[in-house]
Parts: structure tokens; sequence; C-alpha cells
């Protein structure tokens, strides 16, 4: 069983135990986070529907920064030249459960 869910303005498959990244959050480590935004949810014979109450719970793991993305501006026979770098803020939480009305899959 694996739910599609939103956050940060992104889309995540998960199931119970997977570990994602995602947009920072304000939430320290250890603590547990729910979301509510599901978008679809998929049965064990492999139906796919969207729920009428349905979230994903999880747990936090750590926040970190991501690889370094290097952005090069560069304009040919003008000599200009511009280099920048930037690192994204992440939030790793593991899923520790899918609950489907009112029933629950734990890792």
């Amino acid at each position: 069983m694996y739910a599609v869910i939103r956050a940060g303005g992104k889309q995540y498959r998960v199931a119970p135990g997977d570990v994602i990244e995602i947009e920072k959050l304000s939430q320290a480590s250890g603590e547990n986070v729910q979301f509510d935004d599901v978008l679809a949810v998929s049965a064990t014979d492999g139906e796919i529907a969207k729920p009428a109450s349905a979230f994903v719970t999880g747990q936090v793991v750590e926040q970190g920064r991501g690889d370094k993305v290097l952005v090069f501006h560069y304009k040919r026979k003008k000599q200009y030249k511009k280099l920048h770098g930037h690192r994204q803020d992440y939030t790793a939480v593991k899923i520790t459960g899918i609950s489907v009305d009112g029933q629950a899959l734990k890792a």
C-alpha cells in the first residue's frame, strides 16, 4: 500500500518505512508530523482511489542542506561571467503510517 501526498508544493509517493526529503519544516528532530493533503491511495489489489478522509503520519529524522547547485551566467564576446551557488534546506521525514477511513497501516 502506498499513498501520494503533497508537501512543500511537490508530490511524493510514500509507503510506510520510506524516508523522504521535503521542503524545510519547522518541527525539530524526533517530532511527529502529519500530512493531510493526500491525493491518492493504492489498495492491496492495485486499485488507486482518492480517499474521503486519509492522512499520512511521519517522524522528522533530520534537518539538513542539499548539495550545492552551481548557476553560471555567461555572455559570449562581452567578457561577462557570473557564478552563483545555492544549497536548498530540507527535512528528512520517515513515514510511519498511512490511515484511510479509520484503517491504519503501520511501518
